[in-house]
């Protein structure tokens, strides 16, 4: 596939603080790219880079191979952006700030691009109301709307069912499945199980530098070494933690309350027989043992605590 958008040893700081450090990825064309990470990760400044909201202190961007310093105009013409924070004016109604929207990026049919954009978010139902009046789902959909107003070629979606409902969640899912068939599309995101839905590539990002980049599948496979097993008592065992750390093949031990441990192991059939003989060995009262489903929010978690430097 052809490269549309490229990070190339690309920095980033505000003052002493460091969020974007020798970061280099592509998005090709015709792909959805889930860009995930921690609250705090880097993930909005890479976007804010991308669209050439700010520049980079080092590095460079490329969009359609043209730098986004030297050529900011025709880069932003193929972009459309969905910000976190959704800047909609909520005193207009929806078709009047799409139509607002158009005549800022100076598109020659404005009528056409706007109904365009209301059917293919869904809105036109909505489209004499008060953007301040919509439900956050909707408003969602406004923000959509404008994002694609001018046909670009690329969609860079930041957090864009932050604060929905399962419903809305649904909705928004499908219509990012529905653009993406037609875009490249890059999906900023701190929920993983959203990116799982619609992605073709996972990249994720801690404390500014790029930790994975693959596919779901191969993600999953890479994180089934870290088993999760979960010890439950039914009476504090004040040693139980300290004596669970020694045992071997055991990485991390939290006690997530008096009456639990969480373990972090590699070698499922071993560790759980070694958990239960070092339990009869001790005489702990053990209500349980058992192995959390090996899931996508493990390896997530594994991969920005352990890669990212935060053991």
């Amino acid at each position: 596939m052809n490269t549309i958008i490229e990070f190339k040893n690309v920095t980033k700081n505000y003052g002493n603080i460091l969020a974007v450090e020798d970061v280099s990825f592509a998005l090709n064309k015709g792909e959805i790219l889930g860009f995930l990470g921690p609250n705090g990760a880097g993930k909005t400044t890479a976007m804010k880079l991308i669209t050439g909201y700010m520049p980079a202190n080092k590095g460079s961007v490329l969009v359609n191979g043209k730098d986004i310093r030297e050529n900011p105009l025709d880069a932003r013409k193929s972009i459309g952006y969905l910000p976190e924070n959704n800047p909609l004016y909520t005193d207009m109604t929806v078709k009047e700030y799409l139509d607002f929207i158009a005549q800022m990026r100076q598109i020659k049919d404005r009528n056409k691009a706007v109904e365009s954009a209301m059917e293919k978010c869904g809105i036109k139902t909505v489209s004499h109301r008060i953007i301040g009046h919509l439900s956050k789902g909707y408003k969602q959909r406004a923000g959509l709307a404008q994002a694609i107003l001018h046909d670009p070629e690329i969609l860079i979606l930041d957090e864009p069912v932050n604060g929905l409902d399962p419903k809305q969640i649904t909705e928004i899912r499908n219509l990012i499945k529905e653009l993406g068939k037609e875009k490249s599309v890059i999906l900023c995101s701190h929920i993983l199980s959203e990116v799982e839905a619609v992605a073709d590539r996972v990249l994720i990002i801690n404390k500014g530098k790029i930790v994975a980049d693959d596919t779901i599948d191969n993600l999953k496979e890479r994180g089934k070494g870290n088993n999760i097993f979960v010890v439950e008592f039914l009476e504090e065992e004040k040693d139980a933690k300290e004596i669970v750390s020694k045992l071997e093949n055991i990485g991390k031990v939290e006690q997530p309350t008096n009456l639990t441990l969480k373990i972090t192991a590699s070698g499922e059939k071993e560790t759980g027989h070694l958990l239960f003989k070092t339990a009869v060995e001790n005489n702990w009262k053990v209500t349980q043992i058992y192995l959390e489903s090996n899931s996508l929010e493990n390896m997530f978690l594994t991969l920005t605590e352990i890669e990212g430097g935060e053991k």
